[in-house]
């Protein structure tokens, strides 16, 4: 058996040894979240909360490989180990949306196109990738900002997340769509996707070209994890934006970054990533439960928690 192997193994035991409180009574449905500084997510509770209101036996583990010691390199061990403990699948957050897809037995079509996964489920057949980024994306947005006509867009960001969101803006009606990152390669990549899959305008722009770039865009999207608590900061300059463009943020940890608030300051209509995140867990939570989740009731949970 491999080290690797082993290390997962015991990093799997560890979260176990965590939550003994809920071994006791055996759930039916065990979930986990596997990513990079996630102790502050919300996901856990929401799924938790919703599986007792509906009265499944429910657990969901925080499988955070900075807080376990886990190298990248162990993500395949990891999943391995998560269906040797009957694991029903689990959600996947940064860094891991893009690496796992090789990882899968099979993906839906929209999450092959899409390139990044945010759900697995474990079935007979193995292991399936969904994404629920997507939808949840487009819910949040349209349930704050209406249906309305978009123009050219900015997004922050070519990840596993920018991958999702950029397909969920150009379904919400984009004219264009501009793609930032610092990997300008990676952006590249992404547009040249985007534009092959859905015959949208998309183009890939490197850091130095944002400032012109942002001139008459009707707003932007950070999908980079500046922002979060583990990553403070900023990833575009406020003296950037005007009061006429919307300004949204998929983090939601902090509740609020510090792209929000300076957004919120130029008068900028505000979206912050508690929506996506509640509608994403709904999608999830269908896919494992098989049963649908009650947005309203997420969201209560997420307002009572954050």
């Amino acid at each position: 058996m491999s080290m690797q192997f082993e290390r997962a193994k015991a990093a799997l035991s560890r979260v176990d040894a965590m939550r003994s409180d809920l071994n006791q009574s055996g759930p039916t449905l065990r979930i986990g979240l596997l990513g990079r500084g996630i102790g502050a997510s919300l996901t856990p509770i929401m799924h938790e909360k919703e599986g007792e209101r509906l009265g499944l036996a429910y657990r969901y583990d925080l499988i955070d490989f900075d807080a376990l010691g886990l190298p990248d390199s162990a993500l395949a061990e990891v999943l391995s180990e998560m269906k040797a403990k009957g694991y029903r699948g689990c959600n996947v957050t940064f860094p891991f949306k893009q690496a796992i897809v090789p990882l899968l037995d099979g993906l839906t079509p929209e999450a092959r196109a899409i390139g990044a996964v945010n759900t697995v489920v474990f079935q007979a057949g193995g292991s399936h990738g969904y994404n629920t980024d997507c939808s949840g994306f487009a819910q949040s947005f349209t349930a704050a900002f209406g249906t309305q006509d978009l123009g050219r867009v900015i997004q922050l960001g070519a990840g596993g997340a920018g991958s999702a969101v950029a397909q969920a803006l150009i379904g919400l009606g984009v004219s264009a769509l501009d793609i930032v990152d610092v990997d300008v390669e990676k952006a590249r990549a992404l547009a040249e996707q985007m534009a092959k899959a859905n015959g949208a305008r998309v183009r890939a722009i490197a850091p130095d070209q944002l400032q012109s770039a942002i001139v008459g865009a009707c707003g932007a999207v950070n999908t980079t994890p500046v922002g979060m608590e583990k990553l403070p900061g900023m990833p575009l300059a406020p003296d950037l934006l005007c009061a006429e463009q919307f300004i949204v943020d998929i983090i939601y940890f902090p509740r609020e970054t510090e792209l929000i608030k300076a957004a919120r300051a130029k008068g900028c209509r505000v979206l912050s990533g508690g929506g996506m995140a509640i509608y994403q867990a709904v999608g999830a939570f269908t896919l494992f439960a098989g049963q649908a989740a009650d947005p309203q009731e997420m969201a209560k949970t997420f307002a009572r928690f954050a």
